[in-house]
């Protein structure tokens, strides 16, 4: 519903969030369709349900973009005051002082976020209580190219080694150029040892694929292998959320698939946005897989076997 100039009225949850000039185009369409404000409400209306369980509990990073994709950007930490007293907030330790996070618990602040024109949220790897104790682990396969077919096989691998394991794990395209696979973790473990297994295990797979992998954190090293990025794996770090909107034309969406889906030779990174991530959700790719958390302990025993 549309009350005055330049303000739309909506329902979301429990409550009543006015979004205010609606039609303002946050995703310019170039080639393809444009998306306004409006749209982006829609979609995290729709998604919320599935999306919102990704959120809830943890301090959230937020890239604004006042003007649209096409206009200066800013990366928001800090909650600013005149956000509603019902917007959940953390403070969180930092060098020198700490920081007051925005946390997106309800329907409500997540429309309330779009109003704000926060187009991506990027989430911490531990929740409120525990946030020196990660419960997901993240790799990032980023491609050279644009070749995605090495991106899957990659993908597949991954997903091989840490079935190896025995631990569960998810990939979820990042609506821009590669995949991510995460793992649910306890939430037991520090920082610094879940990424140091993090960089073990993607040492030992670049290591038994040195032509195709490489962990090698300088671009000018990698040559035209894939990267295997284990760095959102610490402290203050962050990740892009599931179907959470990329700032890139046509409003791709990172999504989480199925691994039976990186059979599709036609999969690529923007292959959903906000026209039909809903349809991927509503299939539930991660069907309990972010319930069997588990332990790092035996499987670094398992990890440290293979290497003999």
């Amino acid at each position: 519903m549309r009350a005055g100039d330049g303000v739309r009225t909506v329902r979301a949850g429990r409550r009543t969030v006015r979004v205010h000039r609606p039609d303002k185009v946050l995703s310019p369409g170039g080639d393809g369709p444009e998306y306004t404000k409006s749209d982006l409400v829609d979609h995290h209306r729709r998604v919320g349900p599935f999306m919102l369980p990704h959120l809830r509990g943890r301090p959230l990073m937020l890239q604004r973009h006042p003007d649209g994709i096409d206009g200066p950007r800013f990366m928001q930490k800090n909650t600013p005051d005149t956000y509603p007293d019902r917007v959940s907030r953390v403070e969180v330790p930092k060098e020198g002082g700490t920081v007051r996070h925005t946390v997106c618990d309800d329907s409500a602040t997540l429309v309330h976020l779009v109003d704000q024109a926060c187009l991506t949220l990027h989430r911490w790897m531990s929740r409120v209580g525990r946030v020196d104790r990660p419960d997901r682990m993240v790799f990032d396969l980023d491609p050279a190219g644009d070749d995605f077919a090495a991106v899957r096989a990659a993908a597949r691998l991954l997903g091989e080694l840490l079935a190896e394991l025995r631990l569960p794990s998810a990939p979820m395209t990042t609506g821009s150029r590669g995949l991510r696979v995460i793992v649910p973790l306890t939430g037991r473990h520090g920082f610094d040892e879940v990424r140091a297994f993090a960089r073990d295990v993607a040492g030992t797979l670049a290591a038994a694929h040195p032509d195709r992998l490489t962990t090698a954190p300088r671009k000018k090293d990698r040559g035209d292998r894939l990267y295997l990025d284990i760095g959102r794996n610490a402290y203050v770090q962050t990740a892009v959320a599931p179907y959470t909107v990329r700032a890139l034309p046509g409003a791709p969406v990172a999504t989480p698939i199925a691994w039976s889906q990186l059979d599709d030779p036609g999969l690529h990174a923007r292959h959903w946005t906000v026209a039909d991530a809903v349809d991927q959700a509503r299939t539930d790719p991660w069907a309990g897989v972010m319930s069997r958390a588990r332990a790092l302990g035996p499987a670094r025993r398992r990890l440290d076997a293979l290497h003999g």
